[in-house]
């Protein structure tokens, strides 16, 4: 019989593209999440039965332990940008993590692969890059022979970075940015998937690995390759810290107000992580490490942010209409 893996937040950005990878490989593949009914795109991933949606919350020990059952493998793909309701950065990234590493130890699984983030620091003042720190720690301790990857930002066909900036530029004459000159060095998804792969079958020893692209940007630049891959004109205006804090306490006082129904662009907790270097470390484990050649942006970027240009799909086509004219 194949081996099982079950893979917390399997249905996410990120998730996704481990799940498929693994089931390529001709994994049993247990995805849990807290909405099965809204993760069946992930079933197609392999043949009948092979790959399962089911019901977990990482909160609880007695569902986490539950779809942990049997497995052979077990990857946590699960973090959040920003709390919700119960979900808070504490008891999904610190204590959720914590409690799949213990449970994995207890019932004997022979691998775990835990999906971090570069900047984890449980000294920081950020909680995000605090509670990812204090999870890698609990993870460590918990099972010591751990896999963890810290991927910088991840950019893919649904991310959340370059998607929702692009959004904005179509409708907003200007994009104001935070952090300005902070460095990036975005990470293709299925680069990052690929990395959780060798974790998961055994071909990338113990250790964490800080993941990044072949290349290193600060966040300006990323946003003017971004302007013309959708071959808009907007006005980038980097603006100080101390506005987007207190921008963050405004809209999160909003937030408050309405009880979360009115969403708060940018969060003061988003704006201290803005002011720190988002890169690979000099001495870190990387994808050289793993044998893996990291994806160039320019070589996805366009594939997925056509949808953003003002003549679509058809963009290419009319720019090389005009060039026959000319």
């Amino acid at each position: 019989m194949s081996q099982l893996v079950t893979v917390y937040g399997g249905s996410g950005f990120v998730g996704r593209y481990i799940v498929q990878r693994l089931a390529r490989q001709g994994w049993r593949v247990r995805v849990a999440v807290r909405r099965p009914n809204e993760a069946m795109f992930v079933k197609p991933y392999g043949v009948v039965g092979q790959v399962e949606p089911v019901f977990c919350n990482i909160r609880d020990d007695d569902s986490v332990r539950s779809v942990m059952q049997d497995a052979d493998a077990v990857v946590n793909c699960v973090g959040i940008l920003d709390e919700s309701g119960r979900n808070t950065f504490d008891a999904v990234q610190a204590e959720g993590a914590g409690r799949i590493a213990r449970i994995a130890s207890e019932l004997g699984v022979g691998r775990l692969v835990h999906v971090s983030a570069i900047g984890a620091n449980a000294e920081s003042d950020s909680h995000y890059a605090r509670t990812k720190g204090e999870g890698e720690a609990a993870v460590k301790s918990a099972f010591p022979s751990a896999v963890i990857l810290r991927p910088s930002i991840v950019f893919g066909p649904e991310d959340e970075f370059f998607n929702r900036l692009a959004g904005m530029a179509r409708m907003a004459p200007m994009i104001p940015l935070f952090g300005a000159g902070t460095k990036f060095q975005p990470v293709y998804v299925d680069d990052v998937a690929q990395a959780a792969e060798l974790a998961v079958t055994g071909a990338a020893a113990p250790g964490i690995y800080e993941l990044g692209g072949p290349d290193v940007n600060t966040f300006r630049e990323l946003i003017t390759e971004m302007l013309e891959v959708i071959r808009r004109r907007r006005l980038v205006i980097g603006l100080p810290f101390w506005v987007g804090r207190a921008m963050g306490r405004v809209f999160g006082a909003i937030r408050g107000i309405t009880l979360g129904l009115a969403p708060a662009p940018v969060t003061v907790d988003q704006v201290r992580q803005l002011a720190r270097d988002n890169v690979v470390g000099p001495d870190a484990k990387s994808f050289a490490d793993l044998g893996i050649e990291p994806t160039a942006l320019e070589a996805v970027l366009p594939s997925y942010l056509w949808q953003f240009r003002p003549s679509g799909q058809y963009a290419a086509l009319k720019e090389s209409a005009r060039n026959l004219k000319s």
